[in-house]
């Protein structure tokens, strides 16, 4: 099986919040983050839309993001 990562994965468990819409956020656990994206535990992936607004928990940091796949509590996103 060949890797097709664009950079090395690297673990965390850091919090986070999926923004979108006028209110909307959806709570998130960030699983891991490479310079070029994320992996996003959610409870589930139903209502996320392709593109969202990713605030990154204590730092209040935000990444603009594009959904690359979805899995049952699971979705990557690239960093865009």
């Amino acid at each position: 099986m060949s890797e097709n990562r664009r950079s090395a994965r690297l673990r965390s468990y850091k919090g986070g919040s999926i923004i979108f819409g006028v209110a909307a956020a959806i709570d998130c656990i960030i699983r891991n983050m490479p310079e070029t994206g994320a992996a996003l535990e959610v409870e589930s992936p139903v209502g996320i839309p392709n593109e969202f607004t990713l605030l990154i928990k204590p730092e209040f940091v935000k990444r603009n993001c594009r959904v690359d796949w979805r899995r049952s509590n699971r979705v990557g996103v690239q960093f865009i």
